[in-house]
């Protein structure tokens, strides 16, 4: 099933790639769009459809056993994925051999385990060039990060992508912090130790220092959830949805802290719950329409994309006279305002505040920001949001 998507996948590109040629478009930027063409189809976000396609092409173009045995349903999707991952710091040559090398014999290939799979290639990949490996490492260094990202009951993944070294180094810290404060008597379990140690340490002490830099919390709720009189969720941004009763608390935990609070209203529709408008006091407008558009989209506004938003976009674009407002506004991720931009890409305001996004094949979806709050009683004037900046 996987292996007929990419098959498929490959004959879109080709296909796309000819008509962007037809229509004049430089052969550097021939493809752009198909990915999230890909992703579209696959009901997944642009970023796995370039994943895929990508794949598709690397596996069947350079790794002709792997694209067998994977077409044969003898592997998955993912293990063909390892295969490809191990051996792209190689040349063609070498990594057609590594490919003969563990995926020339497909029932062996079909008993192995990802880690093994893992491990067969690396080695085959040491033995061929040595170089690449170190400077596979050199790069993956490079590209040391920090990410967060949701967790159930309102928890989020802080993950950071480190060196090994400097990985292991931190872990032995915390787990040395851990060690002494349990040993010392402190209730908490060692990981909540180590957690509240790292906590501490990158704040500077337990609930920061005096002078240390302050940290904005977009926090989106009515002011009947405020002030306790109801309990629908907040938005936190960059997060999503919270409990009123957590909304509240952050507030609280500000005021005590006696750290800045910055309200601002914003005001959401008695029939959707969707940000419509601003109080535009103390913003010009384009630097306070663009906070507004990224309050009321949250994410992408491209399907299944969920990644943050980079750009405020014209749907109707500025060239063909669309306004600079918000019901022509729509926030994306770099990577699907740059695909939009490709032939045959079209987007238009819809007349309800939605937006309807047509790709070069014909398929067209709506979107429509997501609602801020549960609305009761639709009769109600517009509900005024709060907009806190905590820190």
């Amino acid at each position: 099933m996987t292996a007929a998507q990419a098959h498929l996948s490959r004959e879109l590109d080709e296909s796309q790639r000819a008509a962007q040629a037809d229509a004049g478009v430089p052969a550097a930027r021939q493809g752009a769009g198909v990915a999230d063409q890909v992703g579209r189809a696959r009901r997944e976000s642009p970023h796995r459809g370039r994943q895929h396609l990508g794949l598709a092409k690397v596996v069947a173009r350079e790794l002709p056993h792997t694209w067998s045995a994977w077409r044969a349903g003898r592997i998955t999707e993912w293990k063909a994925t390892i295969v490809a991952r191990e051996t792209a710091c190689l040349s063609l040559a070498d990594r057609m051999v590594v490919d003969e090398v563990v995926a020339g014999d497909p029932s062996a290939l079909e008993a192995m385990g990802d880690r093994e799979l893992a491990g067969a290639c690396l080695r085959e990949v040491a033995r061929l060039d040595a170089a690449a490996l170190v400077a596979r490492r050199r790069r993956a260094e490079s590209e040391r990060r920090v990410t967060l990202r949701p967790a159930p009951d309102t928890m989020t993944y802080l993950t950071a992508l480190l060196p090994v070294k400097d990985g292991v180094a931190v872990l032995a810290a915390l787990t040395r912090s851990a060690d002494a404060a349990r040993a010392a008597g402190d209730e908490r379990s060692r990981a909540q130790v180590m957690a509240d140690t790292l906590v501490e340490g990158v704040r500077g002490g337990a609930g920061g220092t005096a002078g240390s830099p302050g940290v904005s919390l977009g926090l989106v709720m009515s002011d009947a959830a405020l002030f306790g009189d109801a309990d629908e969720p907040a938005h936190l941004d960059g997060f999503g949805p919270i409990p009123a009763e957590l909304a509240r608390e952050i507030v609280v935990g500000a005021c005590d802290r006696d750290e800045r609070i910055w309200l601002r209203r914003l005001y959401a529709s008695p029939a959707t719950g969707e940000l419509v408008s601003m109080d535009a006091r103390g913003r010009s407008f384009r630097g306070g329409l663009a906070r507004f558009v990224r309050l009321r989209d949250r994410v992408c506004r491209t399907p299944w994309c969920d990644a943050p938003i980079r750009h405020v976009d014209h749907p109707r674009r500025h060239a063909d006279e669309g306004p600079t407002a918000a019901d022509n506004a729509q926030g994306l991720c770099e990577a699907c305002n740059y695909a939009k931009d490709t032939p045959g890409w079209r987007a238009r305001p819809g007349p309800d505040g939605g937006v309807v996004t047509t790709s070069p094949t014909g398929h067209s979806i709506a979107t429509r920001p997501p609602p801020v709050a549960r609305i009761r009683d639709r009769d109600i004037p517009p509900l005024t949001i709060d907009y806190v900046l905590a820190g």
